[in-house]
Formats: structure tokens, sequence, C-alpha cells
């Protein structure tokens, strides 16, 4: 069987180099950072709470193939995740909006969805095409929403206004006219990895046929050594930026440890003015996360940044309204598709926002297709 390299420990790698060494191939995972997991990476704090070193990873989906793949490799806990944004006057509110944070902007006392609907009718400004975020958001709730609750934290996040992120970005977001408060209502499965996720990827790589080398830098060299290679390095990183660059967001985080009495009731509290910061997370709020209790707990600010300005840790790919990175990335993926051993998967090899079943997903379905073909 052939010799195969996997660059990078997160799910995307990880998905290859199970179902590779499954079929057989011999595959060697190396990763640049210390650790496997990738973005996913969680560990214990010595306050007792596991917390996820990148921002907070909840897992969610309606895809049962990617829920059945991972559950030889994990037990859950249920949880359904939450959001409350901070108005300017200290009230947190349901995040994204619904008919409770319709009532609590507009000093509104709205019963039911149809009253919401016909409400928020008369507040929006319809836009045709859409193409961008704010297009989305002026057509489904109005400008007053979409500025209060959107376009200071897309600033922030994004360094955009509304008008030049590409509409895709909100367009994950459920507004409601319930009271559902859920932040991913429509996934049928909900749940934590009952152990954390690093364990998820300890048990992915425990195989015979799997080795893993950490503090691994790719050098297109290896590639010699290798029958295949599968890379989730930055695409445009391995071209030398041969077409231009494609620009990431990054997040530094700012934690804390905190008196466990004085600790608010939510996860996530998301911020609505201009300062720096975009999101807290308290994290032992999360099932399974307060392992031992100390007294102590953490709470995580996150601060957006260029991924140049935070080492260099790419997040977030820039989606804009008029698709100049894609037309950057076209080339890099015409590029490489003339290298037939050379395959680039996950978010910085193929340039997309990806949640996580979204790209486990995407390489049960590439990987499985590659094997067939090599057989």
């Amino acid at each position: 069987m052939s010799r195969v390299l996997v660059v990078g420990a997160g799910f995307a790698g990880a998905v290859y180099a199970r179902e590779l060494a499954e079929a057989g191939y011999e595959v060697e995972v190396i990763d640049k950072r210390s650790h496997i997991a990738g973005n996913c990476y969680d560990y214990v704090h010595s306050s007792g709470v596991r917390i996820h070193h990148y921002g907070p990873h909840l897992f969610h989906t309606s895809n049962m193939r990617v829920v059945e793949w991972l559950n030889t490799f994990t037990d859950w806990v249920p949880y359904d995740h939450c959001v409350v944004a901070r108005l300017p006057d200290g009230r947190l509110v349901p995040a994204p909006v619904n008919l409770d944070t319709v009532n609590a902007v507009f000093g509104t006392q709205l019963e039911t969805p149809q009253e919401v609907a016909d409400f928020l009718s008369t507040r929006v400004i319809a836009r045709d095409p859409i193409t961008s975020a704010e297009d989305h958001l002026y057509s489904k709730i109005g400008p007053d929403l979409t500025d209060l609750f959107f376009r200071p934290y897309t600033q922030k996040m994004w360094e955009l206004d509304l008008s030049e992120v590409d509409a895709s970005v909100v367009q994950r977001l459920q507004i409601r006219t319930d009271r559902e408060n859920r932040y991913f209502p429509s996934d049928t499965f909900q749940a934590m990895p009952k152990d954390g996720y690093t364990k998820i990827f300890e048990r992915i790589f425990d195989h015979s046929k799997i080795s893993v080398r950490l503090n691994t830098e790719f050098s297109a060299s290896m590639l010699a050594d290798y029958d295949a290679c599968f890379n989730s390095m930055p695409i445009d990183e391995f071209f030398g930026y041969e077409f231009g660059e494609l620009p990431y967001r990054s997040i530094r985080f700012h934690l804390t440890e905190v008196p466990k009495a004085d600790a608010p009731e939510h996860v996530v509290i998301n911020y609505t003015d201009t300062s720096p910061y975009t999101r807290e997370t308290w994290w032992h709020r999360i099932p399974a996360h307060l392992v031992s209790d100390t007294g102590t707990v953490l709470r995580t600010v996150e601060e957006p940044c260029d991924y140049k300005d935070n080492h260099l840790e790419r997040y977030y790919p820039v989606k804009t309204s008029d698709g100049r990175f894609e037309k950057i990335y076209k080339l890099y993926q015409e590029k490489a598709a003339a290298n037939d051993r050379l395959v680039f998967i996950g978010r910085c090899g193929t340039y997309q926002y990806l949640d996580m079943h979204q790209v486990i997903n995407q390489s049960l379905t590439h990987v499985g297709k590659w094997i067939q073909d090599h057989r």
C-alpha cells in the first residue's frame, strides 16, 4: 500500500488520516503546532475548568452520518447553545434576534410570531439582489436591529462594513419571530463531547497505520517521500503567494480567572458596543467543562484582529460581497489541480468558512471518493 502524508492534525486531517488508515494506507500526519486537534484543541486548566484554547467550539448538526462517524471516538453530553447580547443600557437579550429581543429593543408587547413579522415588515428595507450582509439583514429585520446587533460587531470582527461582507456570513444565523432562543434551532443534534475534543483526536489517531509528528513545518521537499499528500495548510502560502494573499481574521483571547460566585448564568455574551471586543465565554457553564470545582472559573474575552497581528493564526477566511478574494483562490485552486498527488483540504486549504460538521462531512465524502478511485 502507498504512503500518504497528511498536513494538519485538525478535523480535516484527522478524518483523512483515519479513513486512509482503515483502507490500509500508511499515513504520516504532521502539524506545526505542539498539539493535535487543530483549532478544536482543549484542555483542563489548573482552575479545574475545561477550556477551548482557540475559542468556543459548539458541536451541532443535522447530518447523522457525521454523528455516527464521531460516535466511534466519543460519548456525548446534551447541550443546546444559547447566546445573549448586552444592550447599551446593560440589559441582556437573546441573540440572534427573536420575539423577546424585539420587545426589549422597541418597548413593544408583541405576543405572537405573526405580530413580530408584521412589526418587522414596517421596519425592513427590501434589497434585490441580496449580495451583502447588509442587504440580507435590512431585508429581514431592518436597519434599527441591524445597526444595533450586527454593524458594530461586524466592523470589529471583519474590519469591514456590513455592506462589504458577503451575505452568506450572516445568512447562517436564524432570525426568529417566536421565543426560540437556541443559537442553532434547526439542527437535530446538539451536544458536547463528554471527554473534550482533544480526546476525540487522540482516539482517531490511535491506529497502527497512523503516525503523528508535531512541531513539524511542511516543506515541499517532503512530497518526494510520499505517494500522495492531503494538505490543510493555507493554499496561498504553499504557492508562495504567487497570485496574492488570501486574508484571514484572527482572535486574541484574553483569559481571566474569576470567583465562581461572581460568574453570570450565561455561556456566551455578545457585545453591541464599539469597544475592540466582540464577546465573552464562561467555560464552566458548558456541560462537562467544570471538571473539578475549585471555586474559581474562567472567562475568555475575544478581540478580533488581522491574522498577521496574531502570530499568523488564521481562523476565518474573509468573504466580501464582491467576491474579490474568491477570484484569487480560484487561481490557486486551478494551479493545485495540475498536481494529481496533492489535494488541499480543510478551511485554509479550500478557503472556506466551515463549521466542524461541515469539515467532517466534506472530508468523509472526498477521502471516500479518493480511496475508491485509487483501488
